[in-house]
């Protein structure tokens, strides 16, 4: 999935996801929830994966 397809899915905006996926962006909770939501996964995966 594109970065452009996972910010449509999740409904954030394409340029604010960019800046979280580079770290320029702390991104919050409700945001985690669209994004894991739009992966088909859970926020504790998406924790895990990142060694957190």
């Amino acid at each position: 999935m594109s970065q452009e397809e996972l910010a449509h899915y999740a409904a954030i905006d394409r340029s604010h996801m960019g800046k979280i996926e580079r770290g320029e962006r702390n991104v919050s909770f409700a945001n985690i929830m669209r994004i894991s939501i739009a992966l088909g996964c859970t926020p504790s995966n998406i924790f895990s994966r990142a060694g957190l």
